[in-house]
């Protein structure tokens, strides 16, 4: 494999994680990179085990190759308005264009799941090379390898997977293969996958159909989209990333569509996040409404209702996918992306409590109710056993947003976002969508809690609302007291924006605080910190300067337009992607930017 692109290398065989693109089909979610590989496949899920995972073990894991033989330079886009991927390879004798797409199920019978990878010939001849290598729980089991109707097919369990090749120079094995473009060429490799139930090879015309359908409906799901305020073309491509994270059964909205992908290379700062977040809960909701996803917004809110059932009036930090709250976090014997290990899926932050997502969740409930929709008692009950919960537990230590897995603190974050509880149980009871009966003890406690915040959670010499009750750590979580509406004096609030953008920035860059966490290692500058001071300086009238750092982060993207976790000095990409949080921030930044301007 000759590699004349810088930009498509690899290092002990892992592409940078600034290298990949995401497709997905409302289900899961594939990765890709720069050099054609599929690195990344869950299935049947987005959260289940993979038959493809070499971005975390590159022997072990598994991959598809779609590569050509020769040196080559590198072009990429999506599809326009699309989760459609167009990569593009120039060589010396041609080029030759590769589309990928995870297409949308339609009516009939069809795969579980379809992976498509179409490759035309634009200009000379491009001769490829392709290699399909499924492994199955993630990596940890053998496959059987086998053929149906003269096609290979390998299983484990109830998945299974079988590939079609028209025109592709399949080998004897047809795990393999090679073959050659030229100007109008037509090929395509098909990977066509079940679970629990039979393997379907649909034929050429049914696999044209559905892919053309699949660019479609992405188009038409763009159009629908409202926003049209500045940077609209990032805005609608953290719109789109959003929406592969959206979990079409249920309607929850994943953080990421990987597990372990490290905060630190080498290091041991690598979780899974493939689960659903309360703590994301108000700004999902806000950018659902923002951008024009009635749809999306309902199916999210009425599955947070749902959920958070289970365990009322205690909230969990995460819930599954489908609900459930099984997230017992284990280690898996794979290298770990770059030797970062352990690799981990699960996660142990589901039992810890964190307050602070008490006030997203009531916060979630205010906007779904501003926006006139109505909660029914039911649900009113359930939300006033939450503040009620919150009135008898602010004084707690918890472990906050960023879950530590130390001591649990009184981080002030948490305190302001149970400020945030009360208020909007308060605001919901005087319009009727919550019970009254507990109004008194709620305005009480609220200003109890306001005014623990003032005392003890500020300090004098950094002139800054500071990371929990008597320290002098910064935190930019304290943002979110400003963003989500914690009400105090508007001068510390200025102020505090100020000592976070000169002690936690590194230019536009914004680590998530000073001071330690419990888990060893470093990491870098939090994407979702960097725009929450955007939104921040927004709010408090400094436009210009939020517009001056909305361009640089928005250069920042890699070059299909996705966001990891983290990004170091360097520009390269740290932690799961794509992550929800960083695309969420974008779009109420740029939002926030567009009203203060208005």
């Amino acid at each position: 494999m000759r590699r004349s692109d810088p930009s498509a290398r690899r290092l002990d065989g892992y592409a940078p994680l600034r290298d990949y693109a995401a497709i997905g089909d409302g289900r899961t979610v594939a990765l890709v990179a720069r050099d054609g590989s599929v690195d990344w496949l869950p299935v049947p899920d987005l959260d289940s085990p993979t038959v493809f995972a070499a971005v975390l073990d590159d022997e072990r894991g598994g991959r598809f190759v779609l590569e050509p033989e020769v040196a080559y330079r590198v072009e990429r886009r999506y599809l326009p308005d699309t989760n459609v991927l167009e990569t593009t390879f120039h060589t010396a004798s041609g080029s030759a264009r590769v589309s990928d797409a995870l297409t949308l199920p339609g009516e009939g019978l069809e795969p579980f799941r379809e992976l498509q990878r179409r490759i035309m010939g634009l200009a000379g001849t491009v001769r490829f090379h392709w290699r399909v290598e499924p492994r199955f729980d993630y990596g940890g089991a053998s496959p059987r390898f086998g053929r149906r109707f003269g096609l290979p097919v390998a299983g484990c369990g109830a998945d299974a997977v079988g590939l079609i090749a028209f025109g592709a120079g399949a080998s004897a094995a047809g795990w393999s293969g090679a073959f050659e473009t030229a100007h109008g060429s037509s090929h395509l490799l098909v990977l066509s996958m079940a679970h629990q139930e039979p393997l379907v090879f649909p034929s050429r015309g049914e696999l044209d159909a559905r892919f053309e359908r699949t660019g479609e409906i992405w188009r038409r799901w763009t159009a629908e989209r409202t926003y049209d305020g500045p940077w609209r073309e990032a805005v609608i491509r953290s719109a789109l990333a959003l929406k592969l994270l959206v979990f079409s059964p249920s309607g929850a909205v994943a953080a990421a569509a990987t597990t372990s992908l490290p905060e630190e290379i080498g290091g041991e700062r690598n979780w899974d996040y493939r689960y659903s977040w309360i703590r994301d809960s108000a700004f999902t909701l806000e950018a659902f409404l923002r951008l024009g996803c009635p749809a999306e917004a309902r199916a999210y809110f009425w599955w947070l209702m749902h959920t958070t059932q289970l365990d009322a009036p205690r909230l969990g930090v995460l819930y599954g996918l489908d609900g459930r709250r099984r997230a017992s976090e284990r280690e898996l014997s794979l290298h770990g992306y770059r030797g970062s290990r352990p690799v981990r899926i699960g996660n142990g932050a589901a039992d810890q409590l964190q307050l602070d997502t008490y006030g997203e969740l009531m916060q979630t409930a205010w906007l779904y109710a501003e926006a006139g929709n109505m909660i029914d008692h039911d649900v009113g009950r359930r939300l006033g056993g939450f503040a009620d919960f919150v009135a008898a537990n602010w004084r707690t230590a918890d472990s906050g947003i960023w879950e530590v897995r130390s001591e649990p603190r009184h981080f002030t974050q948490s305190k302001m976002m149970c400020v945030v509880a009360l208020d909007r149980a308060v605001q919901l009871a005087e319009r009727g969508s919550l019970p009254r009966r507990h109004l008194d003890r709620w305005l009480r406690e609220a200003a109890a809690a306001r005014r623990f915040v003032g005392s003890q959670c500020y300090s004098e010499r950094h002139r800054s609302y500071v990371r929990s009750a008597g320290s002098e750590e910064l935190d930019a979580s304290v943002l979110l007291g400003l963003l989500h509406g914690f009400g105090d004096d508007a001068a510390r609030l200025s102020s505090t924006v100020d000592a976070i953008a000169t002690g936690l920035a590194e230019g536009v860059l914004v680590r998530r605080y000073s001071g330690g966490d419990g888990v060893p290692g470093s990491e870098g500058a939090f994407l979702a910190c960097s725009f929450w001071l955007v939104e921040a300086l927004a709010r408090i009238g400094r436009v210009d300067e939020a517009a001056d750092r909305m361009d640089e982060l928005v250069g920042l993207a890699n070059d299909v337009g996705l966001y990891s976790e983290e990004i170091d000095p360097a520009g390269e990409f740290l932690g799961n992607l794509p992550q929800g949080l960083s695309h969420l921030g974008l779009i109420s930044a740029a939002a926030a930017v567009a009203e203060a301007s208005s």
